[in-house]
């Protein structure tokens, strides 16, 4: 009988060796996180936030940006990376200048050795602002790289370089619709804009896994931010990052707009709202970006519009329904003062929002409204 147990625990023992050496190798093959240590770091750094990124499974460039007068050589940041398990890093080529900053590129390579993914790390000194109008046009865009299943855009950056500022809730989509193509998502370019290319904001059906997860619906969105999708069922309040640092004191957002509401109303439960009609969202925000203790604070959709950290809000209310390109222009209202010397170091960021149902993200609204937007302006403050 001992030996009839014996035998028994060593084919189970075979058993599971087997079927640990058959486990496959893993195929991913991303950057995590990034960071950059020096002993003095704000003699570099505008805040210590600023040293450390966590980048989002959609994003293959990062950027540290550095103040434009700093003491470090740039040729000397070495930045430590954190990768996928079992993944392996390759140095490629770097292009550095101990004062102006540069590139430097990575290739990851996945544990099964199938798959790769190209990385550049940048280091950007910023300069300060010389104009007093930021200009946001909607031209540059292209499909997600990886993937090709949705659209992402760039903004052109002061020094004529593109940047990644703005973001959409595209990536939550797919989690719900991921047969659809890049034309159904929420957010996608739109030909006939006031001049050039514009952005069209639809609000979709999430279909019956939304329904699943009493997330019937998706808003079209597009704000300046990042999309956490790691975030986008658990806490879809929490999956919306508002805000990108701002060096000017705001005074106007302007822009062009058009707006249709959806046909039907419906409560997150999926009900019909007798007498309710859907509303779009177009609004700013200005908000000191550290609190009291000096940690890092990113808005989010639960506390974008309340946050004691506000300093300044544009909003345009109500939406009145046009089919035609229509100008807006609302002021920032100021609850305070603008304290220069933190604006100099980038301690407040601007959040700026868009969405086709402005109780998209409570998930009610109505299926098929639409919000085009062109040609937004952020007018600010001559530098003195």
């Amino acid at each position: 009988m001992n030996g009839f147990r014996l035998l028994a625990a060593g084919l189970i023992c075979a058993s599971l060796s087997s079927c640990f050496k058959d486990e496959p190798l893993n195929a991913e093959c991303d950057i995590t996180q990034a960071s950059i240590h020096l002993d003095n770091p704000l003699a570099t750094f505008f805040s210590l936030s600023d040293t450390l990124k966590t980048v989002p499974s959609s994003d293959t460039t990062i950027t540290f940006v550095v103040r434009r007068n700093h003491e470090a050589d740039l040729t000397t940041l070495q930045p430590r990376l954190t990768i996928t398990p079992g993944a392996t890093l390759e140095l490629g080529v770097a292009e550095m200048n101990s004062e102006l900053g540069g590139y430097r590129k990575y290739r990851v390579v996945s544990e099964d050795r199938l798959w790769h993914r190209d990385y550049t790390i940048a280091i950007t000194p910023v300069l300060r602002t010389v104009n007093d109008t930021v200009d946001y046009d909607f031209e540059h865009f292209e499909l997600e790289p990886r993937e090709q299943k949705y659209y992402i855009w760039h903004n052109v950056q002061f020094d004529g370089t593109l940047g990644n500022d703005w973001a959409t809730g595209n990536p939550g989509f797919r989690l719900s619709m991921g047969t659809a193509t890049p034309e159904e998502y929420p957010s996608v370019p739109f030909s006939n804009g006031y001049d050039g290319k514009a952005i069209q904001l639809t609000t979709r059906s999430t279909g019956p896994f939304g329904a699943l997860a009493g997330k019937r619906i998706a808003a079209g969105n597009f704000f300046l931010g990042t999309f956490d999708v790691t975030n986008a069922l658990k806490d879809a309040l929490h999956a919306t990052n508002f805000g990108v640092p701002f060096d000017r004191a705001p005074v106007a957002l302007t822009g062009y707009y058009k707006y249709q509401p959806g046909p039907t109303y419906q409560d997150k439960n999926g009900n019909a709202v007798a007498g309710r009609t859907d509303q779009a969202a177009i609004y700013a925000v200005l908000y000191r970006n550290h609190d009291g203790q000096g940690d890092a604070v990113t808005l989010h959709g639960d506390d974008v519009k309340t946050s004691p950290l506000i300093v300044a809000m544009a909003d345009m209310g109500t939406v009145k329904p046009t089919a035609e390109w229509t100008a807006f222009s609302l002021p920032f209202s100021y609850n305070g003062t603008i304290d220069y010397d933190l604006l100099a170091d980038r301690g407040y960021s601007l959040a700026i929002v868009f969405s086709s149902s402005s109780e998209g993200d409570k998930f009610e609204g109505a299926i098929g409204s639409q919000l085009c937007v062109d040609k937004v302006r952020v007018i600010c403050k001559k530098e003195q």
